[in-house]
């Protein structure tokens, strides 16, 4: 293809006035959505009058005069419309980490028989360790597994309670089948969570149509709530109920203002509440969520598949030795394409002094997310052919792109 090619396909993109809508830097390609999203411009504006008449005029009273109270559960069902959750099953509080925790916790309830805890080598390190702390709680009854990609299917027995899969992983950016893997797993009587971190604003989600138990995700990635934003959980509607949260804070008790001494859970999905909602963050992310209310998820995932398409595609023609890492078919890959390369620490470094942004991940892989709403066709060439010329001159080679920083 050559560039006029490339500027047709920004021309006719149906998304392409979403582009507006986000403050991306002057002369920055910026390819790492899939870690940060970048910043909606309706979000400073937001934030200051969060700042300066909510909390600054109004005080406490905005617990009910601007409706804090109610931001988790406002936010969450406006979250379950990009995932395919039904109103009353998600609700925006804590982190990622947290709602990992409480999710295998509730669903080790539910399979109180079953001691095996389920889940991917490989798979982002959060979900893992949050395994071990449940098993640690329970006096190691229970027992953390780790097994292949392709040995899970096999691996579903009577003696799994749960799996914990991320259906987008998070190096490579291979989709799992999330009805295949739900409906297996539910054949052998495994309950299964889904972490959405890298699906939710990339792709289209069914949890309801696939019959998924619990789901989580981030809110700071392709959901552009900013860093550290709250994260979210999904708790299908027929198991809410039948479950007593292990960490039963205060918001989700039945009534949190008659302040009495022992725990009754909230109805439904509000006993999955913890502490205090954080307000200003809650703030950033329904800008950011906001957003997608109105965007169509196939036409954004048609253009997620042919944005990566294109960067393959450029970065084979010009022969730079670079190994895909990703899957090659789009319908199996996510909104982002892994290249393997020894160098890869410092070409990645090398890329971003020059303004395009992607991000490196142990031990050779350079990752490039490409977000729908803001991301043109015609910045993947530019993408590429800096790239090109980088490792064409060697300049990757300079010893100052070698030196790690604490954040890769």
């Amino acid at each position: 293809m050559t560039l006029e090619d490339i500027k047709e396909l920004d021309a006719a993109d149906p998304l392409r006035d979403k582009r507006d809508l986000f403050s991306i830097p002057e002369g920055v390609i910026y390819l790492d959505g899939n870690s940060l999203g970048v910043l909606p411009k309706a979000t400073p504006d937001a934030m200051n009058d969060m700042l300066h008449r909510q909390w600054g005029q109004d005080l406490i009273r905005s617990w009910n005069s601007n409706d804090w109270i109610n931001a988790p559960h406002r936010i969450g069902d406006k979250i379950g419309r990009l995932i395919g959750a039904a109103e009353g099953q998600v609700v925006a509080a804590d982190s990622t980490s947290i709602n990992v925790f409480k999710a295998l916790s509730a669903a080790s309830q539910l399979n109180s028989g079953r001691l095996v805890l389920l889940t991917e080598t490989g798979n982002f390190p959060t979900d893992p360790y949050m395994m071990e702390g449940l098993a640690t709680a329970t006096g190691n009854r229970m027992i953390v597994e780790l097994v292949e990609p392709s040995r899970i299917p096999d691996r579903l027995a009577p003696d799994v309670a749960v799996l914990l899969l991320t259906q987008i992983h998070y190096k490579s950016g291979e989709v799992w089948d999330m009805y295949e893997i739900t409906n297996l797993a539910h054949e052998a009587g495994v309950l299964v969570i889904w972490d959405l971190s890298h699906s939710a604003g990339a792709i289209p989600v069914e949890l309801d149509k696939c019959r998924v138990d619990f789901a989580v995700g981030c809110g700071y990635k392709f959901l552009n709530g900013g860093p550290g934003a709250p994260a979210y959980i999904y708790v299908a509607e027929r198991h809410q109920s039948k479950v007593m949260p292990v960490l039963p804070g205060w918001m989700g008790h039945a009534s949190p203002f008659a302040f009495e001494d022992s725990y009754v859970p909230g109805q439904g999905i509000k006993r999955f509440l913890c502490g205090t909602p954080g307000i200003l963050g809650m703030c950033a992310l329904e800008i950011g969520v906001d957003i997608f209310q109105s965007v169509d998820m196939e036409s954004l995932r048609t253009k997620s598949r042919q944005l990566g398409d294109l960067f393959i595609s450029l970065v084979e023609e010009n022969r730079m030795g670079f190994e895909l890492a990703s899957p090659r078919k789009a319908d199996m890959r996510g909104s982002q394409v892994s290249i393997r390369h020894p160098g890869g620490y410092a070409i990645m470094q090398a890329l971003i002094e020059r303004g395009v942004i992607g991000d490196f991940r142990a031990p050779d892989i350079l990752r490039f997310g490409f977000t729908p709403l803001y991301t043109r066709y015609v910045d993947v060439w530019q993408a590429v052919s800096t790239l090109a010329d980088i490792m064409n001159s060697n300049d990757w080679r300079d010893e100052k792109y070698a030196v790690q920083a604490e954040v890769t």
